[in-house]
């Protein structure tokens, strides 16, 4: 049976990076767009786009947007993980690769660094049906070698990050702590007022025991935000 070779590209920085060092061996690079992304991810896209000389696949879930996400499962977050990455990103996923199931196997290309060599195991142990490689550990790798690899390429990384953010999710991600939903208070208002809203309406939290109305705007402002990249494994199936 035939293999094909698929980046699940997910418009972050070291994403862009394992693409790129993997791509003469690539049939897809694919990005599971979320409309709560900041604008400048589809520039960044097409950016890199250019970069790798190979078209970068656009998908979409029909459900669009983490509040429908929500919605539909009267949840947000907590330990079961967060709704929208299952419907937005997983569903998604699974449907291509149920169109192609078939007639191949998979072999992934990940965007997981240096210091995510247990991250990448899970990976391996949770989808042992298909191959699983990791460009930037397998040539030790940083994030911030990413970066550094990006820059040097004269790509602009993402806006999110130049905001101060670790990684390029959607903008107000459910999995945020209050360091970084007081950041997202000020640099998005209009998005963390809508979260708090959907959380009274929802009767759910982001962070846990505490609504955004109710946040501290001081709470977290010392310590480092720390969000776990969304890719379209990063939770459970929802």
């Amino acid at each position: 049976m035939k293999t094909i070779n698929v980046s699940w590209f997910s418009a972050g920085v070291s994403s862009a990076v394992a693409t790129k060092l993997m791509v003469k061996n690539l049939d897809h690079i694919i990005y599971i767009h979320i409309d709560d992304q900041h604008p400048d991810t589809l520039r960044f896209v097409k950016d890199c786009e250019q970069w790798f000389e190979k078209k970068v696949e656009i998908i979409k879930s029909p459900i669009k947007t983490v509040e429908n996400a929500c919605r539909a499962r009267a949840y947000i977050n907590g330990v079961h993980g967060a709704p929208c990455t299952g419907l937005l990103k997983i569903r998604t996923r699974l449907a291509w690769e149920a169109e192609h199931r078939f007639f191949c196997n998979f072999r992934y290309v990940w965007g997981f660094d240096s210091n995510e060599i247990k991250r990448a195991e899970r990976r391996k142990s949770e989808q042992w049906e298909d191959e699983h490689i990791f460009p930037l550990i397998d040539n030790d790798l940083t994030k911030a070698d990413a970066h550094g690899i990006l820059a040097k390429a004269g790509i602009k990384r993402p806006e999110m990050y130049d905001l101060g953010y670790p990684n390029n999710n959607c903008i107000g991600c459910v999995k945020g702590g209050m360091g970084y939903w007081n950041k997202i208070r000020i640099d998005f208002p209009e998005v963390f007022m809508a979260r708090a809203k959907l959380e009274r309406l929802i009767g759910g939290t982001c962070i846990k025991g505490i609504y955004l109305d109710e946040l501290d705007p001081e709470r977290g402002r010392d310590q480092k935000i720390i969000l776990p990249d969304c890719g379209d494994f990063c939770e459970g199936l929802n």
